[in-house]
């Protein structure tokens, strides 16, 4: 745990009860953005890679942790990004869209041009001299039966469109959030170990490292109703169970607006129902010049003390959403749903933290808030990061341009992420930058705020 930055927890509630947020009249400020890598279809969800803490099963592990070593697929300096590409690599389930993470290094002082079909391999492949490979993708070498053949989800794959990912670094995996069916089809949220498969040795024999649909919902009954019934948009670390198993549980957001709990060993209960959250269904990107596909995603952060508080951004209310969290002892309830609204906010299409948790063993990941920590979100809508107060007072507003300073043409902001050390802030962008022909995707770096 960092030094704990406390406040008026009085004043926040009233902030944001009343939808308090500082309009921003002037032009921002704008921050060059150094292009790390180009040439990423779809390009989504990113995240730092992070240190996996001692007593978590990659740390311990030997056979896990070298994977974490350097120039491996997750060295704590790295990138992950989400895609829509295979990149060459054969496809598992011809019913459900492609899609993978990839791991960068982001160290280069040149672009690294992305090779479409690089990993036609397959497995996790790599190109230009290991600085991009293939962590997990829609492909054989990744479905979840190589680990549980008798899961109910056995045929499904850790990444398929992949829209969302929480890594616990205290404690856990990887946590993609997937909409392997568009949004209207069936969601999955999948663990992942180091080798980019689905949970080996899962506690939930039934669902392995793949939850899915209606498929794997907690036995003999549910405590709260719900499944992922519509594309998994989003998601967060809860942290560990209240119900004293210590097992990790995440937050998932649907595209319906409704939001479910994932045990790792009970598998899925509902958290909020349909239409808590502004919905995405039937909701596209307008953006001007651009291939308008792209499949629209949204962040979620969680602030875990002194109570636990979901943030998840509403990309087409220009808002984002403030869920406060209680416990039974058993699962996860939302006591109460509030707003912050600002001038700021346009398209808010993601959240990451100013500065994550990265030290305590309970609640280190790249999707917890630091205690006290602002965020950063990410406007698709103009291309702008804003550092907003978790009681939705804006503190600054910067406009991403590339480093000459030159704007980003059509391409859009569609992820973000904060390196480990929090001085460096990654943004995906879709669509085509200037100078780059048809490269499709990128990602940028660029200097903290």
């Amino acid at each position: 745990m960092k030094q704990i930055h406390r406040r008026n927890l009085l004043t926040i509630a009233l902030a944001i009860n009343a939808g308090v947020g500082i309009g921003v009249a002037d032009e921002p400020q704008s921050v060059g953005g150094r292009i790390v890598a180009i040439g990423i279809p779809g390009v989504s969800a990113i995240s730092a890679v992070g240190a996996f803490l001692p007593g978590g099963p990659i740390h311990d592990n030997p056979a896990f942790a070298a994977f974490t070593q350097p120039g491996k697929v997750l060295d704590p300096a790295r990138i992950l990004v989400g895609s829509t590409s295979n990149f060459g690599a054969p496809v598992a389930n011809a019913d459900q869209l492609p899609g993978s993470f990839i791991s960068i290094d982001p160290s280069g002082a040149t672009p690294l041009v992305i090779p479409a079909d690089f990993a036609i391999a397959g497995g996790q492949a790599s190109a230009l001299g290991g600085s991009v490979q293939i962590y997990s993708a829609q492909s054989p070498a990744f479905l979840n039966s190589i680990n549980t053949p008798a899961a109910v989800t056995a045929d499904y794959i850790g990444v398929t469109n992949p829209l969302g990912l929480s890594i616990n670094n205290a404690f856990g995996r990887l946590w993609p959030a997937n909409a392997p069916f568009g949004l209207e089809g069936i969601g999955t949220s999948t663990i992942l170990d180091p080798p980019g498969e689905p949970l080996a040795g899962a506690p939930n024999p039934k669902a392995g490292g793949v939850f899915a649909g209606n498929l794997t919902p907690r036995l003999p009954s549910q405590v709260v109703p719900g499944g992922l019934f519509t594309g998994a948009v989003g998601t967060a670390l809860l942290g560990r169970s209240p119900d004293g198993t210590t097992k990790a549980v995440f937050s998932v957001v649907l595209a319906d607006g409704s939001m479910v709990q994932e045990h790792t060993l009970k598998a899925v209960d509902g958290l909020a129902p349909i239409g808590t959250i502004s919905p995405l269904l039937g909701r596209e990107w307008d953006d001007k010049g651009e291939d308008t596909r792209v499949t629209p995603r949204l962040g979620v952060l969680l602030n875990y003390a002194p109570t636990r508080i979901l943030y998840v951004s509403e990309p087409f209310e220009n808002s984002i959403a403030v869920l406060n969290l209680t416990d039974d002892g058993v699962v996860f309830h939302v006591a109460s749903v509030n707003r912050i609204h600002s001038d700021a906010l346009n398209q808010p299409v993601d959240l990451t933290p100013v500065s994550n948790e990265t030290s305590d063993p309970n609640w280190a990941a790249n999707t917890t808030l630091d205690q006290g920590a602002d965020f950063y979100v990410a406007n698709r809508g103009d291309n702008s990061i804003v550092r907003m107060r978790q009681d939705g007072t804006v503190v600054a507003v910067r406009r991403v341009r590339l480093t000459d300073g030159s704007s980003l043409g059509n391409a859009r902001l569609n992820g973000i992420a904060i390196s480990t050390d929090a001085s460096t802030i990654y943004v995906t962008t879709t669509g085509h930058l200037p100078g780059y022909g048809n490269l499709e995707g990128a990602v940028l770096a660029l200097s903290a705020f």
